[in-house]
Parts: C-alpha cells; structure tokens; sequence
C-alpha cells in the first residue's frame, strides 16, 4: 500500500508543479519584482497537534529551486521522511484537521518567483485508524480551467484556513486584458477536503462570494 501511494505522490507532486508555472503567466513583472525583493531566511517550523505532526526545513535560499524535508512525527516506525524540490520559497504553514479523520494535515504556504503565493499540501494517513503511516497530497485543481470560478481571474491569491476550510481570495478584473487595474471587487472561494477515485485527495469548492472588502 505504501509503495502505490508513493507513486501517487510523485505523480501529483510534479503535476501539481507543472500546473504552477502555467498560471504564472498572467503574473506581471511587477510582482515578481517585489517576489525577488522579499527577503526570507531559512524555514525550520515543528507543528503538531496532540501526539502527531510534521517539522518542515526549507532553505529558503533561491528564488526557484530550494530542497524541503517534511518529516512526520507521531507517525509508525515505517512512515517516511519526504525530500523533494521545491520550486518557490516557504513563506508559513500550518496545520489543522481537513479530510473528517483524526490526524493533522499540513499546509505549506509558498511564493513562486512570479509572486504568485501558492500552497503545498499534505494528509497523515492511517491504515488501521489508530496512527498514521505515511504521507498523501492533497491537490488543488486548477483555477484557470474553472470556468464557474475563474472569470476576471488573474492571480493575486491570499489564503486562509478557518475550522478546516479553506479561503480563497483574489481581485477581480475586468473582461477586457487591456484594463491592468483590479476592479474593486473580491471573489472568495470556500474549498473543502474530499476522497476520490482510488484515495486520491483533492481541495474542492463548494461556494464562491464576490463582494466589496471595506
């Protein structure tokens, strides 16, 4: 079982890295100016709740390419360390109960190059429900793909997380391309946490406001 869902894991981690660098194209040189001016030191954060959790070490070093450890903790002997690439920078995280178990889930906050602020998410997973054994990621779909929730997208994603839901929000722009000024509006986007085709985890919307932010 273990072996399946590390395969699952690389395959939805590279994925879910391709799809970054496809939306930043709408990201304009302005923010990844202020991306580069933004100074971070090297991330090493312990986070738990009750016996279970995760330290995450990230050198924060380039703007591109710095290599991040997740190692879990409470979890059995057996469970592994995760050491990949990360193609951003570690700006938080955190974790909190997403998927209706009784095991934390951890949620990275990053910033791309672009200046785009995305998220890397994990679930502890359990095969007799008694304590965890390895790790999953959650993925998030793409937004530009979302014709339901995506019109006047252009980035500018803020996240939060609020008794285990999780908001969206981003500035709305207007139809025309040629108008670079957000409108002054806001879409918030509530996602949950939900199992799919063969355990895989995926963040899901299930409302969206647009309002006036005071």
């Amino acid at each position: 079982m273990y072996k399946f869902f590390s395969i699952v894991f690389l395959f939805l981690m590279f994925g879910a890295f391709g799809q970054v660098y496809a939306q930043t194209d709408t990201a304009s040189k302005n923010e990844a100016a202020i991306a580069a001016s933004i100074k971070l030191n090297k991330y090493d954060s312990t986070l738990k709740i009750g016996k279970y959790g995760y330290r995450v070490t990230c050198t924060n070093r380039s703007l591109t390419q710095n290599p991040i450890s997740i190692k879990p903790i409470g979890f059995k002997a057996e469970a592994r360390e995760i050491n990949l690439e990360l193609k951003a920078r570690i700006i938080s995280s955190e974790v909190e109960f997403l998927n209706n178990d009784e095991f934390p889930d951890l949620l990275i906050y990053i910033l791309e190059s672009s200046g785009k602020k995305n998220l890397f998410c994990v679930s502890a997973k359990s095969d007799d429900g008694k304590q965890p054994l390895y790790m999953q990621p959650i993925y998030m779909p793409d937004i530009t793909v979302d014709t339901k929730i995506n019109k006047g997208y252009r980035g500018g994603d803020e996240y939060e997380l609020n008794q285990g839901i999780l908001w969206r929000t981003f500035p709305i722009y207007d139809a025309d391309t040629t108008i670079k000024t957000p409108t002054n509006k806001v879409r918030k986007i509530f996602y949950h946490v939900v199992e799919g085709d063969r355990g895989v985890l995926t963040f899901k919307d299930f409302k969206s406001i647009d309002y006036i932010p005071n």
